[in-house]
């Protein structure tokens, strides 16, 4: 399928989702109208997203894709009024975790097991099954995922070929440390990081949590059980982290630092591994000082490492989970719109065009970005996907989880209270 966008086309969609109102794909009178409400700002992919609604029209006389885009904190701040509203659109973009499943208990939204049970479980079967999983709660999905994502740790390649380590060899936390021992030693900052925002250095204790409980643990202490938070592995994933900052594996300031000063400092070659997103190629490049970084064949890739003796494996990933939620009143059509938006067709211009991390099997394949394509490959064989702990724990837990790591990793608070501190956090939650 080709799709060809002017400019002219792409400003005045801009310029009109801009404004926030909803965009019809179509002019003529409709029987039926899916409004479709997304988070996107840039111009050429509103732009083709409008053009796969005109697409989807021409092929369903009398169904209209009315589209409307706004800014991620427009975004969140309307969508609790619209959803207890007779204005919620029929299909919104979803981040998944805490507040879909929050959005599922009060009635807005309705799951999408029949359509993907239909025909014999066709749309089901097209999709990574821990996609699916990851939008799911109480043995219901509640979004039809369209793409995924996972952070890792990316490295130069001529810094470490200088300090003697080899990263295919990094396996365990114990061989991350002692890559972080030899870099120093070699006198090279190891880690770029971004303290200030503290996010950033949640990474390390989310993951390091996972791979010492495992998904079962994980699921155990979100359920309350075993001690929640408080138990072993999550005290253990703190001491792991401890065992990192007493290295002191960061730049200098790094507790002052945003996140684009750290991707400042990988894509400057100031440090020689940064734990990120999987479009740091591009992220490290337009922060660098040159505003062209690392080119790709200088940047390498290798999943967190496992802990020994810990329940979790290497094929467990941490990141990003987006779908579409169904609100309960939406037109029948809507599960039928999704269906085409998660075809293999689809899934494959969106990877093309828009390099994201599709969801659907053999959609990985229109990934063009070498790295990219290193990314899309390790997702494709991933045994569970948890979602970013803001989202899956909801925002005031995950700010909780954020403070802990950014203190534990630089000597401020122990790991038994860190856990505790989560602990409390959440358990207010549970209730």
């Amino acid at each position: 399928m080709s799709i060809r966008i002017s400019k002219s086309f792409s400003a005045s969609v801009a310029a009109l989702a801009l404004i926030g109102g909803f965009l019809s794909a179509g002019t003529a009178a409709a029987d039926s109208v899916i409004r479709w409400m997304h988070v996107e700002q840039v111009p050429t992919t509103i732009a083709l997203w409008t053009q796969i609604a005109k697409d989807f029209e021409s092929k369903h006389p009398g169904v209209k894709i009315e589209l409307q885009f706004l800014e991620n904190q427009a975004f969140k701040a309307k969508m609790p009024t619209l959803l207890q509203s007779n204005d919620a659109p029929a299909m919104f973009y979803t981040w998944g975790g805490g507040v879909l499943q929050a959005q599922s208990v009060t009635g807005a939204l309705r799951s999408i097991d029949p359509a993907l049970d239909s025909n014999g479980g066709e749309w089901r079967k097209s999709l990574n099954p821990s996609a699916v999983e990851g939008l799911s709660f109480d043995g219901k999905v509640w979004a039809a995922p369209f793409r995924t994502g996972v952070v890792d740790f990316y490295y130069n390649k001529d810094l470490f070929k200088k300090a003697g380590v080899d990263a295919s060899k990094i396996a365990t936390w114990d061989d991350l440390l002692g890559a972080v021992k030899t870099l120093k030693q070699a006198g090279i900052t190891p880690i770029a990081g971004g303290g200030r925002d503290k996010w950033p250095l949640h990474f390390y204790w989310s993951y390091l949590a996972m791979r010492e409980a495992g998904q079962k643990g994980f699921e155990d202490a979100k359920a309350g059980e075993n001690d929640g938070f408080n138990a072993k592995p999550f005290i253990k994933a703190g001491e792991d982290l401890t065992a990192l900052g007493k290295l002191e594996p960061f730049q200098n300031g790094y507790l002052g630092a945003t996140w684009n000063d750290a991707l400042a400092a990988f894509g400057d070659g100031r440090a020689a591994m940064i734990l990120s997103f999987e479009n740091t190629p591009a992220t490290q490049a337009t922060n660098s000082t040159s505003r062209k970084g690392l080119p790709d064949e200088t940047i390498g890739r290798f999943p967190f490492p496992v802990v020994q003796g810990g329940a979790g494996v290497a094929t467990d990933n941490l990141g990003g989970l987006n779908g579409w939620a169904v609100t309960k009143n939406a037109p029948p059509e809507t599960e039928e719109f999704l269906r085409y938006l998660a075809s293999l067709d689809i899934q494959k211009q969106l990877a093309k065009d828009t390099q994201i991390m599709p969801v659907v099997k053999g959609a990985s394949e229109a990934v063009s970005r070498p790295l990219l394509k290193e990314v899309a490959t390790s997702l494709s064989k991933e045994t569970w996907h948890q979602n970013f702990l803001d989202q899956d724990l909801g925002p005031n837990v995950g700010a909780v989880v954020n403070d802990v790591s950014t203190e534990i990793v630089s000597g401020g608070v122990n790991p038994a209270d860190a856990a505790q501190q989560i602990e409390d956090a959440y358990s207010l939650e549970r209730k």
